[in-house]
């Protein structure tokens, strides 16, 4: 085998020859990667009695759940409102040899869902570094009537959210092996682990994660707090608004986009999140705190 020839193993992980320096001097040896491939998502619908299809978005992704991470997508875009919207799944390129095959994935409307072609205008291009550039998300959350975060809900005890990293770590199955996914999980008030996806793109994990739940038909998720393992940006408070999540938690810090949006639809917020300590920047009547604490 050829240095940096991939050879694929574990579902998402390649694994590849490298040279590794050290104090001794450079050896080869065998290391692990995160699979990194382009998925398109489609839409197809009938429009006056003409099946339409459109793509939506073109993201980089870790392949895995990739139903979950399209439902997620277009469940936070305000394009369905559930798992009923969509009749069925098709894979147009899986019959195609290499990357490409199964890198396609359309999801078939049912009849009777009405979709703004306008909406659908917006050219989607997400990376996993920077999630989807120059959209107007803002457009999802004011026009959409689910968005009710109940101020008055479940709280969530100031000492157990120090612990919900760790806790997440234990289900980071590929970063464990490669040290390049991000993760996103579900957790209940109770500090109870619901759900983990991994992704290479933390917004792909934070759509697979909300897409499982969509598929399952448990949204909204009220009750319920989203810790993810990087930093907390606009589009993560965004779709977890729209999964009806009243508290994103982040191991990172939170930008300023994110801290306003927050405040704005009334969700909590906290950064740096570890062990005894994190930040409040929004939403602190969420969170109970010992008196010394206090």
């Amino acid at each position: 085998m050829s240095l940096l020839e991939p050879q694929v193993g574990a579902a998402g992980v390649k694994r590849t020859t490298i040279l590794r320096m050290d104090g001794g001097g450079a050896h080869a040896r065998e290391d692990a990667v995160a699979i990194e491939e382009p998925l398109e998502i489609q839409l197809a619908f009938d429009k006056r009695g003409v099946r339409v299809t459109k793509s939506v978005s073109v993201t980089m992704r870790t392949p895995g759940n990739d139903r979950e991470l399209a439902a997620g997508f277009l469940f936070t875009e305000g394009i369905i409102d559930g798992a009923a919207s969509i009749a069925g799944w098709e894979m147009p390129e899986a019959h195609r040899p290499g990357p490409a095959g199964g890198n396609t994935l359309r999801a078939v409307l049912r009849d009777g869902i009405d979709v703004d072609l306008r909406s659908l205008e917006r050219n989607f291009y997400m990376t996993s570094s920077c999630g989807v550039c120059g959209k107007t998300s803002l457009e999802a959350l004011r026009v959409t009537g689910r968005i009710a975060l109940d101020p008055d809900g479940a709280t969530w005890d100031a000492s157990m959210i120090g612990g919900l990293p760790e806790a997440l770590r234990q289900d980071q199955v590929i970063f464990e092996a490669t040290g390049g996914l991000h993760a996103a999980g579900l957790f209940d008030a109770e500090g109870r682990r619901v759900a983990v996806r991994e992704d290479v793109g933390r917004h792909n994990a934070v759509d697979k994660l909300i897409g499982a739940q969509v598929l399952g038909g448990h949204v909204p998720l009220g009750g319920h707090l989203m810790l993810v393992s990087g930093r907390a940006s606009f589009e993560l408070v965004q779709k977890t608004v729209m999964a009806g999540i009243p508290v994103l938690a982040a191991v990172g810090a939170p930008s300023s986009l994110a801290v306003d949006l927050a405040r704005q639809f009334g969700a909590t917020l906290l950064g740096f999140v570890g062990r005894s300590r994190f930040n409040v920047y929004s939403g602190a009547q969420r969170i109970r705190f010992s008196k010394s604490g206090s």
